[in-house]
């Protein structure tokens, strides 16, 4: 096994996931693709293998280390840029299905080619903004699951996510240290938006000596019907 094969299956088993070779195998080949497509245009700074695999791979395997994910239920990552966490979720739980949206074509594009090269069924990129796609009937509050790894403060985030998740259902958001100063400015947003903050989960990710943390938040009644606000205007006034 090649090392970086190896880091993959290593890391995985720190977080208390089982990895199979095959499952490896597709990583590896999703992290080529990477590579090479970035030659192009601009889907990572991130450029070296074991970083990858520590901070996009292993990253994105923190919101199933929290227990929440599992085959057959359905997810949609807001802002999944090349495709974390939603790309590893899928390859690791086969019978996800998942909508990965974002608002750039070349990376929806991108995302298509690996979905297609990987044979990942019940994957679906889609090239859109999250406060018109939570409008669409086709998508608002139709999922179990809703992951973000985007860099918004945990308001603005929220107004994006929570209005595509179901009652019931459960928002994974990732953070970083500054999660705490985020959660106190952010806790009437959610609440507003329908949700609770039930849980922070905390993960040094494996081999490095980042710590990353995942906001477990539930979705306790459905979103009014004024969220999310047009495009742009979440960012520009967050709710407080």
């Amino acid at each position: 096994m090649k090392a970086e094969e190896a880091l993959i299956k290593e890391g995985a088993i720190k977080l208390g996931i089982t990895v199979s070779d095959g499952q490896i195998s597709q990583l590896m080949r999703y992290m080529e693709s990477l590579m090479v497509w970035n030659k192009r245009m601009n889907l990572t700074a991130i450029t070296d293998a074991r970083e990858v695999i520590t901070r996009h791979f292993l990253d994105s395997l923190t919101c199933a280390a929290t227990g929440y994910v599992t085959n057959g239920l359905k997810a949609i990552d807001v802002g999944t840029g090349a495709g974390f966490p939603g790309i590893p979720l899928k390859i690791i739980y086969p019978d996800l299905e998942i909508t990965l949206l974002d608002s750039l074509q070349k990376r929806v594009k991108f995302m298509e080619h690996v979905i297609a090269e990987l044979g990942l069924e019940g994957a679906i990129p889609i090239h859109g903004r999250a406060e018109e796609l939570g409008r669409d009937e086709a998508h608002r509050e139709k999922y179990r699951l809703c992951f973000s790894r985007a860099v918004a403060h945990l308001s603005v985030i929220s107004e994006y996510c929570l209005p595509f998740v179901e009652k019931g259902g459960i928002f994974l958001a990732m953070k970083g240290p500054g999660y705490i100063e985020e959660k106190d400015q952010a806790g009437r947003a959610i609440d507003v938006l329908g949700g609770r903050l039930s849980q922070v989960r905390r993960f040094c990710l494996p081999f490095t000596e980042i710590t990353h943390y995942v906001m477990i938040i539930e979705k306790l009644k459905p979103t009014g019907s004024e969220y999310p606000r047009k495009a742009g205007r979440p960012a520009k006034k967050p709710l407080s």
